[in-house]
C-alpha cells in the first residue's frame, strides 16, 4: 500500500517560498509605474505647453525642434531606465518565481511519499530550511556555501537576508539612514500595514540630536519629520519634546528611558519584524516550525515525569526538549504505548505486560529478553520488583 504525500500539509509551509519573489516583483512593478508616471507626466506637460505656444504663434521652428528633441530624450531615458530595471531585477525575479512554482508543482504529481522522487524533493526542502536557519542566525557565509553546494541559490532568499543584515548593521552602528531608505521604498506597504517603524526611526534621530545637545537642529527636525505623525503619535511626540530640557545624564525616569541605548536593539527587532511581515515570512525559522509540528505529535507528560529518558524519543533529548517545551502535549484519538526499555510501540505483535504488584508496564519483547538471561525471572528497573515471567499480567490496549 502506497501513501500519497500530504500536499495540503506541505503547502502550509511553502507559502513564503513562493510569496517572497512575488513581493520582489511587485516592487519592480511599482518602481516601473512610478518612473512611467513621472516621465509621461513631464512629457504631457511639455507637449501641451508646446501646442499652446504653437497655436498663439509664440514659438519659432528652432525652439519647437529643441522642445521635441528634449521630449524624445526624456522618452529614450525612460525606455533605458525601464529596460535596466527589467533586466537587472524583473527578469531574474520572474525566473526565480517560475522555478519555485515548478518545484512546488512537481510534488503534486508524486504518487507515493516513499518514492525516490519524493525523497529527493524532501532533501531539497531540508537544505532550504537549513539555509533559512543559517541566514536568520547571522551565518550568511555558511548559508551561501550550503546553497552553492546544493545548487539551490535561486530557491533561498539570500539577497533578502543580505539586505536585512546591511540595514541591521547600520542600526547597530546607531545610524537610521539605511533603515529610513528602506522605509521610503516600502512606504505604501508600511502605511497599509499600519506599521510605525518609520516614526520610531525618526523619533530616534530626534533623540540623538537631543543627546548631542544640538537643540536647534532637534527643533527643526521635529517640525520637519515628527509633526506629520501628530494625529497618531501625539503623546510620544510631546513626551520626546521634554528631552530639549533634560540632558542625557538625567535621573528622571521617563526621559532616562528615552536616552537608553537599548532602544537601538529594539529598533533592530522592529525592523526585522517589519520586513518579515512585508515579505510574509514567519518570525521563526521554517526548520523550527517543522520540528515544532513533529514534537507536538510526540510530546507526552511521561517525557517529563520519569527520570529514565527514552533514548529513541526526540522530546526526551536535552536539546530538542528545549523546543518541545513550547509546544502542547500530543492528543491521540487512539492510545499508543511505547516501551520504556526498547522505545518500540507495543501492539498486538508486541503486547504490553504489567508487573503484578506495582503495575508498571513494559513490552513482551523486552521482558522475554530479560527472562531469557535470568532463568525466567524479571526485575522492574524502576521499583526493583522481582517475579517470574509467568506471573506478569497481560494488558489490553483500548
Amino acid at each position: 500500500m502506497t501513501t500519497a504525500p500530504n500536499i495540503e500539509g506541505i503547502m502550509l509551509f511553502e507559502q513564503p517560498f513562493a510569496r517572497v519573489p512575488y513581493e520582489n516583483y511587485r516592487k519592480v512593478f511599482r518602481a516601473s509605474q512610478k518612473n512611467i508616471e513621472k516621465e509621461l507626466g513631464a512629457l504631457q506637460t511639455a507637449a501641451a505647453d508646446l501646442a499652446r505656444k504653437a497655436q498663439s504663434g509664440a514659438v519659432s521652428q528652432e525652439d519647437a525642434t529643441k522642445a521635441v528633441d528634449g521630449m524624445l530624450k526624456r522618452a529614450e531615458n525612460l525606455k533605458r531606465k525601464l529596460g535596466e530595471l527589467q533586466k537587472n531585477a524583473g527578469t531574474p525575479t520572474l525566473g526565480v518565481m517560475r522555478e519555485r512554482l515548478e518545484l512546488l508543482a512537481s510534488v503534486e504529481s508524486m504518487q507515493s511519499a516513499s518514492s525516490p522522487e519524493f525523497d529527493r524533493w524532501a532533501d531539497t526542502r531540508l537544505d532550504r530550511w537549513l539555509t533559512d536557519w543559517a541566514l536568520r542566525s547571522g551565518k550568511e557565509r555558511t548559508a551561501r556555501k550550503l546553497a552553492q553546494a546544493r545548487g539551490i541559490e535561486r530557491l533561498v532568499d539570500l539577497e533578502l537576508f543580505s539586505e536585512i543584515r546591511r540595514v541591521e548593521e547600520a542600526l547597530k552602528r546607531h545610524s537610521c539612514t539605511e533603515a529610513l531608505a528602506w522605509c521610503s521604498e516600502n512606504k505604501t506597504a508600511l502605511r497599509k500595514a499600519k506599521n510605525p517603524l518609520e516614526f520610531e526611526l525618526r523619533l530616534q534621530e530626534f533623540i540623538e540630536l537631543a543627546r548631542d545637545r544640538k537643540l536647534m537642529d532637534a527643533i527643526v527636525y521635529q517640525k520637519k519629520h515628527l509633526v506629520q505623525w501628530q494625529e497618531t503619535h501625539s503623546a510620544q511626540i510631546q513626551h520626546a519634546s521634554g528631552l530639549l530640557a533634560y540632558a542625557p545624564g538625567t535621573t528622571c525616569s521617563p526621559y532616562k528611558r528615552l536616552y537608553d541605548l537599548g532602544r537601538w536593539e529594539t529598533l533592530v527587532r522592529s525592523f526585522r519584524l517589519a520586513i518579515y511581515n512585508l515579505s510574509t515570512l514567519p518570525t521563526e525559522p521554517l526548520l523550527h516550525l517543522a520540528m515544532y509540528a513533529g514534537l507536538a505529535s510526540l510530546k507526552l507528560p511521561a517525557c517529563y515525569d520519569h527520570e529514565t529518558k527514552n533514548v529513541d524519543c526526540p522530546v526526551c533529548d536535552p536539546d530538542l526538549g528545549l523546543l518541545a517545551t513550547e509546544v502542547p502535549f500530543s492528543h491521540h484519538f487512539n492510545s499508543t504505548i511505547v516501551c520504556r526499555l526498547t522505545g518500540k510501540i507495543m501492539n498486538e505483535n508486541n503486547s504490553p505486560l504489567a508487573f503484578p504488584k506495582n503495575g508498571h508496564v513494559y513490552s513482551k519483547e523486552a521482558l522475554e529478553e530479560i527472562a531469557a538471561i535470568n532463568d525466567g525471572m524479571v526485575t522492574c528497573p524502576r521499583t526493583k520488583e522481582r517475579c517470574h515471567y509467568t506471573e506478569l499480567r497481560k494488558v489490553f490496549i483500548s
